[in-house]
């Protein structure tokens, strides 16, 4: 059986497991939670320290999601002209959108819970730690 990886990397992830960057919607909830406000490009620029994956976020996901964030009330944003240039909208989080990101922590510590288990009955049937087995491929 051929193994598939990631054009980009050297070691299975979890660009060649799947996209997971359906995830994009919490991260993007943690980032308004810590700047306050931030234009749509300076949110895109920081993804990478906050991603789940490995996988790269698409600039088009990441505004289709700002828009429903908007829609579901979880975010405003307003047009801003201050800086040099043509306007830029910023976006801010909302009361509704801190509740939100409360949720996503509780369902994503499941999850976490869920695949500890997951790796380590894994571990326990190959009787060695995941961590090896990427090195080692």
């Amino acid at each position: 059986m051929r193994q598939t990886r990631c054009p980009r990397h050297q070691y299975p992830c979890t660009c060649a497991m799947g996209h997971l960057y359906r995830f994009v919607e919490p991260v993007l909830l943690l980032m308004l939670k810590e700047k306050g406000h931030s234009h749509g490009y300076d949110l895109s620029g920081g993804l990478d320290r906050y991603s789940f994956t490995d996988a790269q976020i698409e600039r088009a996901a990441l505004y289709r999601t700002l828009r429903r964030l908007e829609e579901n009330g979880y975010v405003t944003s307003d047009w801003t002209t201050a800086e040099a240039g043509p306007a830029r909208r910023v976006y801010s989080l909302t009361r509704q959108g801190e509740k939100h990101l409360e949720e996503w922590a509780q369902v994503l510590g499941k999850v976490a819970g869920s695949m500890s288990r997951f790796v380590r009955r894994v571990d326990a049937l190959t009787g060695e730690p995941a961590g090896s087995r990427s090195r080692r491929n």
